[in-house]
């Protein structure tokens, strides 16, 4: 009888250890599955981020690819408008050379250019710089 007895306290003893166990490994096991919706939340929203992040990436391309084209557009025009003015600059120079060999040509004892000489010269390249900004206007508009 006291074997029989022993043997039934160590069953209950080990049934009680068991339950205990289980009960414990049931809260790790909530516990898991909870943290895995959590887990399965935070992918969710890098899931959606990623997504935003791809379409802003789209929206700065396109974005850059405008301003390359007019920035392109606009450096092609001020290349054609550099062109112009030192096409005009050119033109400047050789006349204010004939101008300067007129004036140079109209003194009886070919003296140094004098002082009216040089009012004469000045007043013959405003004129052009005039006729020059008129024609740089005409462009413009």
């Amino acid at each position: 009888m006291h074997y029989g007895f022993l043997v039934e306290s160590m069953v209950s003893i080990l049934l009680l250890l068991t339950i205990l166990y289980c009960v414990r490994l049931n809260k790790q096991l909530r516990l898991l599955k909870a943290d895995e919706q959590t887990l399965r939340a935070t992918i969710s929203e890098l899931i959606t981020a990623t997504e935003i992040a791809e379409r802003a990436i789209a929206g700065l391309k396109a974005t850059m690819r405008e301003g390359e084209q007019s920035l392109s557009e606009r450096l092609e025009r001020a290349e054609s408008l550099g062109a112009d003015i030192e096409r005009q600059l050119d033109a400047g120079e050789n006349l204010l050379g004939r101008l300067t060999r007129i004036v140079g040509a109209a003194q009886p004892d070919n003296k140094p250019s004098t002082l009216a000489d040089a009012k004469a010269v000045a007043a013959a390249a405003q004129a052009f710089a005039d006729r020059a900004r008129a024609r740089l206007r005409g462009l413009a508009a």
